[in-house]
């Protein structure tokens, strides 16, 4: 690639281990937590904010009634397994490519490779949307409950528009946050949120849409973050110095083989991840109460991803840091951000595993008023605290990883965690062991991949 692709892809592979040999100096230290900090509150907050649609979504859809839920949570799985995820991960390659652009002054380029990502995700966004479309059909030839099936189905169909939406938030995101703009992202996407809230409001109980309202609030409120972010760009000198309007240069065949070289393996790291965690889902569709069954998963695995976006936060820190500083040219500097992040996530960790065990006899309520349903949740909380807590440290690993262009890597160690031991291990647990309750069974399972994955990143670093 030319200027920031040549100029940073020998950072980008640098072979030398960021975990520190030895303690740093104490002014260092402080200098790099200050510096972490004051990006990790902003990106954690607007992470959270981001991921709060679609829960907030399938929270009023699960007060409609037990069906209601199934459908929209197996519905955001599956979009989750076969669209955002896809664009999620092509988008994370920005990290590696803005993020070493910014660190080597090379704004220009910031701009080309944020429309080089959209241009690609738009592309990809096709096909996406067509399996989305047929999102029933597909789940009742995979032999799921067909009343689940249906229901998914027409929530799938009203996130299409969404879709789209969500590949040009993660370009402009990742556009801004790798320029250490990160304030802005939290105020607009906590616009976001309020308005998605009142769109819910409206179009699930006021006009009677239903489970179908709630994922057409979604895809609004995605567009009407976009449009936020495109307006910010438009007028900001943080736009004005890196985003000359569209270039030709984005189009150059051998530059976008250059970046999909990378967005490929970035795109398999993240899917990887999260279609495990989504099949398990799919798999307690085929348990003996279905709609019980899958409600108490997908609350599960919501409850799960929404604390997840604080350690996504984190990680999205110590790329930006690792990526600015190889990208300056300064190793010594990124192991010590490293080294911070490290000790950030496990505090970060202890604090939300105690938290998550102390609200588990109430949290239940916010998605159902089906005592059932609530009990069987505040049995699994404690599951998902140490789930989380395994999860956190694992996702600042990878951050450190995205940010030195490991993804190839870290895709082929995901591939044997999460497909040699974690999916068999989750079908032998619940189905053929019958280890506890079908759903605590499946989440042993994932404890169990998560374990597996959670060493062999740090290995490299």
């Amino acid at each position: 690639m030319g200027g920031a692709a040549e100029a940073s892809a020998p950072a980008a592979t640098a072979s030398s281990p960021l975990l520190l040999p030895r303690a740093p100096p104490r002014p260092e230290v402080g200098a790099e937590v200050r510096r972490q900090v004051g990006l990790a509150a902003p990106l954690v907050a607007c992470s959270l904010l981001q991921y709060s649609l679609q829960v907030v979504s399938v929270m009023f859809a699960g007060h409609l009634g037990e069906l209601s839920l199934s459908g929209a949570s197996v519905a955001a799985s599956f979009a989750n397994v076969t669209g955002f995820s896809v664009l999620l991960g092509m988008g994370s390659a920005l990290d590696t490519f803005c993020g070493q652009s910014y660190g080597a002054r090379q704004y220009d380029m910031l701009g080309t490779h944020t429309q080089r990502a959209i241009i690609a995700l738009m592309i990809t966004g096709v096909p996406l949307a067509f399996v989305l479309a047929f999102t029933g059909q597909i789940l009742t030839a995979l032999g799921q409950n067909p009343e689940i099936s249906s229901e998914a189905g027409l929530y799938a169909q009203w996130l299409i528009p969404g879709l789209f939406a969500y590949g040009l938030l993660q370009c402009l995101t990742r556009f801004l946050q790798t320029q250490n703009i990160v304030q802005v992202l939290v105020v607009f996407s906590g616009l976001t949120l309020l308005l998605h809230i009142i769109l819910c409001w409206f179009l699930v109980q006021t006009f009677g849409l239903g489970h179908k309202g709630a994922a057409l609030a979604t895809s609004i409120s995605y567009w009407f973050n976009v449009a936020l972010l495109a307006i910010y760009v438009k007028v900001s000198e943080a736009g004005r110095r890196s985003w000359h309007g569209w270039s030709r240069e984005a189009l150059n065949l051998n530059d976008v083989k250059v970046y999909l070289r990378l967005a490929i393996p970035s795109t398999f790291m993240t899917c990887l991840e999260y279609w495990a965690f989504e099949m398990v889902v799919l798999l307690a569709g085929f348990l003996p109460d279905p709609k019980l069954e899958t409600s108490i998963l997908s609350i599960s695995l919501n409850t799960m991803w929404m604390v997840y976006t604080i350690p996504s936060g984190l990680s999205s820190v110590i790329s930006i840091r690792v990526s600015n500083e190889l990208g300056a040219g300064n190793p010594q500097a990124a192991r010590l951000s490293v080294y911070i992040s490290g000790i950030m996530c496990l505090t970060e960790g202890l604090f939300i595993a105690i938290v998550t065990v102390s609200v588990r006899d109430m949290w239940g309520y916010l998605y159902s008023n089906e005592k059932k349903v609530v009990k069987y949740v505040s049995m699994m909380m404690p599951i998902l605290a140490i789930s989380d807590f395994m999860d956190g440290i694992q996702c600042t690993l990878s951050g450190a990883a995205r940010g030195c262009g490991w993804q190839k890597l870290c895709s082929l160690i995901n591939l044997f965690a999460y497909y040699v031991v974690g999916l068999p291990s989750a079908i032998t647990f619940a189905f053929v062991l019958k280890i506890g309750g079908k759903v605590s069974s499946m989440f042993y399972a994932i404890i169990r991949y998560i374990f597996v994955d959670l060493p062999t990143p740090s290995l490299r670093l």
